[in-house]
């Protein structure tokens, strides 16, 4: 089946608007049940100079565990294409770690404003050269430092200055899905990608499950829509100037990095020519000092 691309920033931003996809689709990441789900109005979006918004997603979400217990987090899913996008990952989520949210305090209590513990998911279009794995969780552990003990605990404090975080490289999922997660993200495959139109993907993945099945309707309706198209040409003209300006960037740090070392040599060459004139120096003083003793010796 022809499904848009969702690794183009207004394709994924459409399927995630789903609340219902979103929400399927986070908790089989996670592995836990996420209960509610929603996103918060200061869902960032970014103008660029080019009118690409680039988008990610801010979800506040209840969390239910396999014991029955509840927990409020926030969030991140953001996706990128190439690398430059971490600068905007580390910017993001600092602006997080300052942010408040509503939390109730106990079952019947009052809610209180504080700070909510932090989950990131990163989706990436590209390879990190030292992870050969598809999806990696970035697991916090507390440990005695001295005993080298697993503690089996969690503590607020410690809770709100860490996070975990899950990275998902759709380049490295194996075409044969072995698990239930991975057959849902090859939704996100570049293996389907049509080889003369990369907004699309020839999807051939399992549409037995429900949560595909309800990505692949929505993305099938998205490469219908003319404005979505026009947007995406607008990506791949950004793209395009990126590349460029990045292969301009490179020539000019390799022309710059030349110059400094064609500089440090011409100084490393006058530093030796000048350790040879004070070594001159100082062998024709010594020559004069022993001149002198033997004009002395002659005097007397």
């Amino acid at each position: 089946m022809v499904i848009a691309n969702p690794l183009y920033d207004v394709v994924f931003k459409y399927l995630l608007e789903d609340l219902q996809i979103a929400r399927e689709l986070l908790s089989a990441i996670l592995e836990e049940e996420v209960y509610d789900l929603a996103v918060k109005p200061q869902e960032a979006v970014i103008e660029t100079y080019t009118g690409v918004n680039i988008v990610r997603f801010d979800f506040t979400a209840i969390l239910k565990t396999a014991d029955g217990q509840e927990r409020k987090v926030l969030i991140e899913l953001q996706k990128a294409k190439q690398t430059l996008d971490v600068r905007r990952f580390r910017r993001y989520l600092g602006e997080h770690y300052r942010k408040d949210d509503e939390v109730r305090d106990g079952a019947a209590g009052s809610y209180n404003s504080r700070p909510l513990p932090i989950v990131s998911i990163y989706i990436l279009g590209f390879k990190l050269e030292n992870v050969p794995v598809g999806i990696m969780k970035v697991n916090r552990e507390y440990r005695d430092v001295i005993t080298r003990e697993v503690l089996h605990i969690k503590d607020p404090f410690v809770e709100l200055l860490t996070h975990d975080s899950y990275v998902i490289q759709v380049s490295r999922l194996p075409r044969q899905a072995r698990t239930k997660l991975e057959r849902i993200l090859q939704v996100f495959s570049p293996v389907y990608e049509i080889k003369w139109n990369r907004h699309q993907l020839d999807f051939q993945g399992d549409l037995e499950d429900p949560l595909v099945k309800k990505m692949v309707s929505r993305l099938s309706r998205a490469i219908a829509d003319e404005d979505m198209r026009l947007k995406m040409d607008i990506e791949d003209e950004l793209d395009f100037i990126l590349d460029r300006e990045k292969g301009r960037l490179a020539a000019l740090i390799a022309e710059k990095e030349h110059e400094i070392a064609e500089k440090d040599r011409l100084l490393q060459e006058e530093r030796r020519r000048s350790e040879e004139e004070i070594q001159k120096n100082m062998e024709l003083q010594k020559a004069l000092e022993e001149l002198k003793k033997r004009l002395d010796s002659l005097a007397q």
